[in-house]
């Protein structure tokens, strides 16, 4: 049987009518044609459908870049490692909710280039899902890795609804094309991590690229997509079910800042399907502990994932890597002073 190793992804890059051409700088190879706008490359997906709307309608299954798995996808990973890749607790209740004994993957992890602004969405609130087989929750959590302004517009976060907005004055804001003052905004600031909760009204604002970490749901209702104000094509909007979702007068959770007991490592997000926390070094070594899966995503500076019986894996700003819960507790990361990694834990 083969060992479990660390494992690296084929980028899906996926192209949008907001999107830019910085995820170059993260090693993503860019079509060489510079009018191409990439707006999201898919750095773990586990996905038997997608929306038309969001990832085009077809399977996304990202495909194995090293080792003896080469050319394989996740999906052949977990039929071949079950429990070995995402710890055994993890692994059983995850065929319970599949009824499958290959569960799919229950991330997606992505990096996105905002050069417009994303369109006003929300994704199904738990009572939505509920009543709707189709729908899906989707809890995501935003790390800033760039914030810069694009055509004089300062590069925001958007994230909640001022507390005085209810549906009757945001359907009168939408039609007026005043959706950004029903909105809650913050400056978008790299380093900061935001989580949105499903029922969240929340958008990328121009200018900022993230990190994203979300439940693998790729049901998106949108409100509003700035096609008055960037002159961009209509695509379809779905006013009355978002309506349905929306948490209407609860504040966002405020973004977490760098604290933590030591100064190498810090918790940026806690939800009940995965934890975030960011690893700073200053030249060393950060073991992993015990039988779980993680993933980790290079922010800056470069450094190896070292894990027995195989060569040690390079990781740097762009990188996405999967560490098996079976070679876990037996892995460590070494880097230099100025390497900087997410380190997403499932639960």
């Amino acid at each position: 049987m083969t060992s479990c190793y660390p494992l690296l992804f084929q980028p899906i890059l996926k192209q949008k009518v907001w999107g830019g051409r910085r995820l170059a700088r993260f090693g993503k190879s860019l079509p060489p044609d510079e009018s191409v706008r990439v707006g999201e490359s898919w750095e773990l997906a586990d996905l038997a459908t997608t929306s038309a709307s969001g990832g085009g309608g077809e399977a996304a299954h990202s495909v194995i870049a090293n080792g003896l798995l080469a050319g394989q996808t996740i999906s052949d990973a977990a039929r071949l490692w079950r429990h070995r890749l995402l710890g055994h607790n993890i692994y059983e209740r995850q065929c319970a909710r599949s009824n499958s004994e290959t569960p799919p993957f229950p991330l997606l992890l992505k990096f996105l280039d905002a050069a417009e602004h994303l369109s006003v969405q929300v994704h199904p609130s738990p009572a939505y899902a509920a009543a709707h087989a189709d729908a899906h929750l989707k809890t995501e959590s935003w790390f800033v890795l760039d914030a810069e302004p694009m055509g004089g517009v300062e590069p925001l976060i958007f994230s909640g609804l001022r507390r005085e907005i209810d549906e009757r004055s945001l359907r009168e804001m939408i039609a007026s094309h005043r959706v950004q003052d029903a909105l809650l905004s913050q400056p978008a600031v790299p380093g900061q991590c935001h989580t949105l909760p499903s029922g969240t009204v929340h958008a990328l604002g121009a200018g900022v690229l993230v990190a994203e970490v979300q439940t693998p749901s790729d049901t998106t209702f949108r409100l509003y997509d700035w096609t008055k104000e960037y002159n961009r094509p209509r695509r379809e909007l779905h006013l009355e079910q978002a309506m349905q979702c929306i948490s209407f007068g609860d504040a966002p959770p405020p973004a977490p800042t760098w604290c933590s007991k030591t100064d190498s490592v810090a918790r940026l997000a806690d939800t009940g399907f995965y934890t975030i926390d960011e690893l700073r070094f200053h030249a060393g070594e950060h073991r992993l502990e015990g039988a779980r899966c993680y993933a980790l995503m290079g922010v800056s500076g470069s450094g190896t994932v070292e894990a027995p019986d195989c060569e040690p894996v390079a990781i740097s700003a762009g990188t996405t890597m999967l560490i098996p819960a079976g070679c876990a507790d037996s892995t460590s990361i070494r880097g230099e002073a100025g390497l900087r990694v997410l380190r997403i834990t499932l639960r």
